[in-house]
């Protein structure tokens, strides 16, 4: 089962996204409230994807996402974002994001984008192997 780390600063979008993996049995291994809380958790829970909402308090997921690829070169993180964030989303991807889902959620995307890029990566070790 792949572990998944929910970040964002609404539990209710926490809780809807989370709904969503769980029902696709993905494991949620833990759920942030802001940038902050992101890098703890990853770096105790090592999830296999994260999903990283960007405007959040403490730490925005543009800060979190630095600090996580310079902790794991590796990690697999999917911002989630409003529409009309394009601008920040291209910087998240820049930094080392993988891809991207828009607010609000739409279950098939979700699933579709987190599948994408586990399939990605998974591809890439096989190829490296």
């Amino acid at each position: 089962m792949t572990k998944v780390l929910v970040v964002d600063d609404a539990k209710f979008m926490r809780v809807t996204l989370s709904t969503m993996l769980k029902n696709e049995h993905y494991e949620i291994v833990g759920e942030a409230e802001n940038g902050e809380e992101a890098i703890n958790l990853y770096k105790e829970l090592k999830p296999e994807i994260v999903t990283m909402d960007i405007t959040m308090p403490v730490m925005n997921g543009i800060e979190a996402i630095k600090a996580i690829k310079e902790f794991d070169p590796q990690a697999l993180i999917v911002v989630c974002s409003a529409m009309g964030q394009q601008k920040v989303v291209v910087e998240a991807i820049e930094i080392g994001a993988s891809d991207f889902i828009i607010k609000p959620f739409d279950e098939s995307r979700v699933i579709d984008t987190i599948g994408r890029v586990l399939h990605k990566h998974e591809s890439k070790i096989n190829i490296n192997s």
